[in-house]
């Protein structure tokens, strides 16, 4: 089963690939864009590994000249000293405005070369191919590259938007159980912010936390309800300025999570969901949605094998602190996301900092007991 969904931006609009087996057709997709010849496949040592022989075949086949670089994995190295080496890798081999970098990887890969390519001669062709579920559904689409600061996640970046994004499902069965379930987390997100049938298709799979145990059919259905949900919203606002910030659901607490912990305790996907279940409770706090909602939404995290709750040894305060230095403060205030139904959500800067700080509280302490 193949599909193509348009991501309609009025000065760049393109196609979202999704088929299996298409990594062996990367070249000729590309070539159909009319690229220039030059192509830097950026990956990291174990995707390479699998897959870096297959894109390159593809790419050389189509007449391409291919050169390749494998940046370290994880979320650590998504640095400024990572798009330094990618710099001097296109300098060397003197890419050109016509040229393109190809992203094979997962959020990572995908934001790092998306940046490089933003800078590099003040922006050449990018095109995504992501490996991971995260990355599928999410990332790769929508154009935001970037890198981490020390003091906080993607404060580094530009909007650039891909020529192409390829998915080929079939290489999700070399994804590690944890890199899956960090992805199902996007995909849940979804449900909430934008498409109820999928949140009902979830709450009806028994399983969603390992590839093996979820039906082909749901996940063929996931990649296209997730891509056509993220395809909608960034058609609609292409560099946040509204709708698209409902994105960001479970971001904010999300993200200060991750930097607090220095990137090393949680994959992205899993710090989003203890912010999805700090905002569901947020949003019962203010009156905002049900009790029941938020236990349907908690269980479709538990149910794929997510964590809900903040390390107990997590200073709360600094937490707070680090709310602050979120890319979505505006003028001091820190805007969140929140629920009023399965489905919709609205944003705010109306969250009193009491409120904030008993959610956490409560969540340290269920962690901890």
């Amino acid at each position: 089963m193949s599909s193509v969904i348009k991501v309609d931006i009025p000065e760049k609009s393109y196609d979202i690939t999704i088929a299996p087996g298409s990594l062996d057709q990367l070249g000729e997709q590309m070539a159909s864009l009319k690229l220039g010849k030059k192509v830097l496949l950026v990956s990291n040592p174990m995707i390479f590994k699998y897959y870096g022989e297959r894109a390159i075949a593809s790419l050389e086949k189509a007449g391409f000249q291919v050169v390749s670089y494998n940046l370290p994995p994880g979320e650590r190295y998504k640095t400024l000293n990572s798009i330094h080496k990618l710099y001097d890798i296109a300098l060397e081999n003197r890419l050109e405005r016509s040229s393109t970098m190809v992203a094979l990887g997962g959020g990572v890969i995908g934001d790092m070369t998306g940046f490089a390519a933003a800078t590099w001669l003040r922006g050449i062709n990018v095109v995504q191919v992501p490996t991971s579920l995260l990355a599928m559904v999410d990332s790769a689409i929508g154009g935001k590259t970037g890198v981490n600061h020390p003091h906080g996640k993607n404060l580094i970046g530009a909007f650039h938007q891909p020529s192409l994004v390829l998915i080929d499902p079939e290489v999700l069965k070399t994804l590690p159980a944890r890199e899956f379930r960090a992805g199902m987390a996007e995909v849940i997100k979804y449900g909430i912010i934008w498409d109820t049938e999928l949140f009902t298709q979830l709450t009806a799979s028994k399983h969603l936390d390992q590839l093996r145990y979820v039906k082909s059919d749901l996940i063929n259905s996931i990649l296209t309800h997730s891509c056509q949900a993220k395809a909608d919203v960034v058609g609609k606002d292409e560099k946040e300025s509204g709708i698209r910030a409902i994105l960001n659901y479970g971001h904010t607490i999300g993200h200060a999570v991750e930097s607090l912990t220095e990137y090393r305790l949680f994959k992205h996907g899993e710090a989003v969901g203890i912010g999805m279940v700090a905002a569901g409770d947020i949003a019962v706090k203010l009156g905002l949605w049900t009790q029941a909602d938020t236990e349907r939404q908690n269980a479709l995290i538990k149910k794929a094998g997510l964590p809900t709750q903040i390390p107990a040894d997590l200073d709360i305060e600094a937490l707070i602190d680090a709310l602050q230095l979120d890319k979505k403060v505006k003028s001091g205030k820190v805007r969140f996301v929140l629920p009023t139904q399965i489905g919709t959500v609205k944003v705010t800067d109306e969250v009193p900092t009491e409120i904030i700080r008993e959610v956490l509280k409560v969540g340290s302490q269920q962690f901890s007991s």
